[in-house]
């Protein structure tokens, strides 16, 4: 079976070896799967493709995202989503540190390395 750090990383080689330009922008982010069940919509869960990058950068990434639902289409993904880590490490209001600590910390490395 396929995990979600499977499809993750996948993600990234595909991005890697076929489009450097963009690898070099995603590798200052953090790839992961996002799982969302709409039991209304539809029955099956959906899966994003979530990349958290830092606020200096997301404005490039989101430029590219055509290539990059394309890739996420590609090995099953329906969408792909930036989201700001720096807003988010940031956010007073957020829960992410007490709900997912390994997360948050991910995500304050990447806060904490822009230029």
């Amino acid at each position: 079976m396929i995990t979600d750090e499977d499809l993750a990383q996948q993600f990234s080689a595909i991005i890697e070896q076929f489009h450097p330009r963009v690898w070099k922008l995603l590798r200052q982010c953090y790839v992961k799967v996002i799982h969302t069940n709409f039991v209304r919509v539809c029955v099956s869960d959906m899966q994003y493709i979530g990349i958290y990058c830092p606020n200096s950068i997301i404005a490039i990434l989101e430029s590219e995202k055509d290539l990059l639902r394309e890739v996420a289409k590609q090995i099953g993904l329906v969408e792909v989503m930036c989201l700001n880590a720096t807003n988010l490490v940031h956010d007073p209001m957020s829960k992410l540190k007490q709900s997912n600590p390994r997360l948050w910390l991910e995500l304050n490395w990447i806060a904490t390395q822009e230029q």
